[in-house]
């Protein structure tokens, strides 16, 4: 046999050889379409959800009021959450001009009573003595369930809410939620400071609106939040 005729059979290929490169160049050339896919889809949620958040984040300044309101209507009682020293003062002035039966002041320090208020106040002594209550919750869902028993104690179907503007939309959805039958007439207290202060009152409606968003998911989460009280 001639000596190139026996020298063909090394440079045949193997069969078997191409056909197991074949699966191995088509799964290299999926995996970067399939992981390009993914990434952008992660993108695009990623920027959804800030697009979200920042249009939650522009309704709630919207909604939280930049002057404090007149009331047109009165109620049965008066719950001032503490936190600011003049959000006791209104409440005690709405109490005085007769907006409500008596007055709930939640969250109040140990220092704070019905002697100190008088002394602070002295105008108001009369009102104070009589018709003024305290707790000495230590948290926002605290207050709600502390103003949910006192209402429902005294029997109040409506109430007066005064806390600062940009804690109002918080505060009426925590005490909303525990008393989803009383109407409540939110009273925002808006001081001096907040309206020259415009960078840290911004700093405070951030904050704010972060704890706004996870009360309204843990109240979706748990229809049921009295076991949030003792936390």
């Amino acid at each position: 046999m001639p000596k190139g005729a026996e020298e063909m059979p090394t440079v045949e290929s193997n069969p078997g050889d191409g056909a197991a490169e074949i699966p191995r160049a088509a799964g290299r050339s999926t995996s970067p379409p399939l992981l390009r896919r993914l990434g952008w889809l992660t993108f695009a949620l990623v920027v959804s959800l800030l697009v979200l958040i920042g249009l939650g984040f522009v309704w709630f300044i919207r909604d939280v009021p930049a002057e404090e309101v007149s009331l047109d209507r009165n109620a049965d009682g008066i719950v001032a959450l503490t936190g600011g020293a003049s959000r006791i003062a209104d409440a005690i002035e709405l109490l005085a001009s007769g907006r409500g039966k008596r007055l709930l002041i939640s969250g109040a320090y140990r220092a704070t009573n019905s002697k100190e208020i008088s002394r602070l106040n002295p105008e108001f002594e009369r009102w104070v003595r009589c018709c003024v209550d305290f707790d000495r919750s230590i948290n926002t869902v605290g207050n709600a369930l502390e103003t949910k028993r006192w209402a429902e104690s005294r029997g109040f179907r409506s109430l007066i809410v005064v806390t600062s503007n940009y804690h109002m939309p918080r505060a009426l959805a925590e005490i909303a939620h525990q008393l989803p039958d009383v109407a409540l007439v939110p009273f925002p207290v808006v001081t001096d400071r907040q309206r020259t202060e415009r960078l840290a009152t911004m700093r405070r409606m951030v904050v704010e609106y972060v704890k706004f968003v996870f009360a309204k998911v843990r109240m979706g989460l748990s229809p049921d939040s009295t076991t949030w009280g003792a936390r």
